[in-house]
């Protein structure tokens, strides 16, 4: 009984850390966590509140606006850009990924269908041609 003993006093020492570090985590990541789990509408919504998904979304009116294909081009390449930022690259140094375990943050799933459709629709809508020809 001696190393069985011995491997469960480890791997609880192991595991009591990493939920004191999960939840300074959270403290760190969203510091206004009621503690329940964050479901993926409200991640979206978390994630459309940032400064860079503020400007994409006016830059998105714009181009509807003005209609304009070279503009609905940069704006889907922002929004990829943007997108990989908040699911791929992780400048936390992992935190992300621990607060996700954790439950702080949800998936980003919702959100990515969102900016893809609008993406898709920008260039749908701008890629048509004018009717610029004159009536007689």
């Amino acid at each position: 009984m001696g190393p069985l003993r011995r491997g469960l006093i480890l791997s609880a020492l192991l595991v009591l850390p990493a939920s004191a570090r999960a939840q300074d985590v959270c403290a760190k990541v969203r510091p206004d966590w009621d503690g329940a789990p964050v479901p993926a509408w409200e991640e979206a919504i978390l994630l459309f509140g940032s400064p860079a998904a503020l400007v994409l979304l006016f830059a998105s009116a714009l181009v509807l606006r003005f209609r304009s294909a070279w503009g609905a081009l940069a704006v889907f390449v922002g929004w990829s850009l943007l997108v990989s930022a908040f699911t791929i690259y992780d400048p936390t140094g992992g935190q992300r990924i621990a607060a996700a375990a954790e439950g702080c943050i949800g998936s980003p799933a919702l959100f990515v269908a969102i900016v893809m459709v609008i993406g898709v629709g920008l260039l749908l809508y701008t890629g048509r041609p004018k009717d610029d020809t004159p009536r007689a």
